[in-house]
């Protein structure tokens, strides 16, 4: 059964009052913090909230079609709890397919728009009681711009303390790594940010990066993509990773970047093992400092790719795989070559 939505025109509402019917296990609340204020939205399927212990890790999803194997990885993960879809714009579309693949005591969607809906002390409870979190896909810049520095903000980063496992999928992944390509610079009708845009000119204005987001244990010191294969996005990245040691973040940053229908789940230990149907995953590791001026195009040799197909392991605390492929890419003037035999930068 589909929740009803509730009216957006009621803001008298300060906190969730929460009405359960056997009949109906679904629960809509819609709630401002300030009269006329774009209030945030609530959906709920299940049961009252429990407290379990959850089992700390991270779902790291590329985008495109859902995984039905990392979200019943997520799930188990939070031993029965609370799971809780994050997003700034969309529906409850999430809570029914989650009900239908896990056992769970309650799937929920929580719908936070802008920054009054992320101050909102009953928002920071909702998250408070998660067993598990998982940002939706969309745009990140919507994260970004309402979300960070937010009440929305700590009470993500306390439950990641107390070891609550989290999932990101597209522009979820995109805010998983300590380093965040932000988008902020991005307009309704512009174009994906196209590696060549990247390569061409590291500080192309659309090229915003953030950092201090998300705090999320072994995501520390790297950069996240998505749809990565599917959308030639490996120039991007290279550049991200270059504005950071050339703007003093890091001297050694690293990426984690993941194709369509592609997932990395990633234990407490840093092990992890990369699922789907997509071309997998990509772990990036710079080994020398790039040549990066404004306005002209990119040159950066010696960076360490290793791919990790489906079934394949990749240990985040070591930065070493199994059962993947490793070779070198460098930049030239905006150039990508690869030692690859056929000379692929994939």
């Amino acid at each position: 059964m589909q929740p009803a939505r509730a009216d957006a025109g009621d803001s008298r509402s300060l906190v969730p009052k929460i009405r359960f019917r056997p009949w109906l296990p679904v629960v809509v609340v819609l709630a401002a913090s300030l009269a006329g204020a774009q209030s945030y939205k609530y959906f709920r399927l299940g049961k009252g909230d429990i407290a379990t212990r959850p089992v700390p890790g991270i779902a790291m999803m590329g985008g495109g079609r859902d995984l039905d194997e990392a979200f019943r990885w997520l799930c188990n993960n939070g031993n029965g709890g609370d799971f809780l879809i994050l997003r700034a714009r969309g529906d409850d579309d999430y809570n029914s397919y989650i009900n239908g693949l896990c056992k769970l005591n309650s799937v929920a969607t929580l719908i936070i728009p802008d920054r009054a809906a992320a101050e909102d002390p009953a928002v920071a409870r909702i998250i408070d009681k998660a067993e598990v979190l998982f940002i939706a896909g969309g745009d990140q810049a919507n994260y970004v711009r309402g979300w960070k520095g937010t009440g929305v903000e700590k009470a993500i980063n306390e439950d990641l303390a107390r070891g609550t496992p989290i999932g990101g999928t597209s522009a979820g992944l995109a805010i998983e790594g300590e380093f965040v390509y932000a988008a902020l610079g991005d307009k309704p009708d512009d174009k994906d940010l196209a590696s060549v845009d990247v390569l061409t000119n590291p500080y192309f204005e659309r090229v915003t990066l953030v950092r201090d987001f998300l705090k999320i244990p072994l995501l520390e010191n790297m950069i996240t993509d998505s749809h990565f294969a599917r959308r030639d996005r490996m120039g991007r990245s290279l550049g991200f990773l270059a504005r950071l040691i050339k703007d003093g973040w890091s001297s050694s940053p690293r990426a984690v970047a993941i194709d369509e229908k592609s997932a990395v789940l990633v234990e407490a230990d840093g092990k992890a093992t990369v699922v789907g149907t997509g071309k997998g995953a990509y772990f990036l590791e710079p080994t020398r400092a790039p040549e990066v001026s404004r306005g002209v195009p990119l040159t950066f040799r010696g960076i360490r790719v290793y791919r990790v197909g489906s079934g394949g392991r990749f240990d985040l605390s070591s930065w070493t795989g199994a059962n993947g492929i490793a070779y070198l890419l460098s930049v030239e003037k905006g150039k990508i070559e690869s030692t690859q035999p056929d000379g692929t930068v994939y």
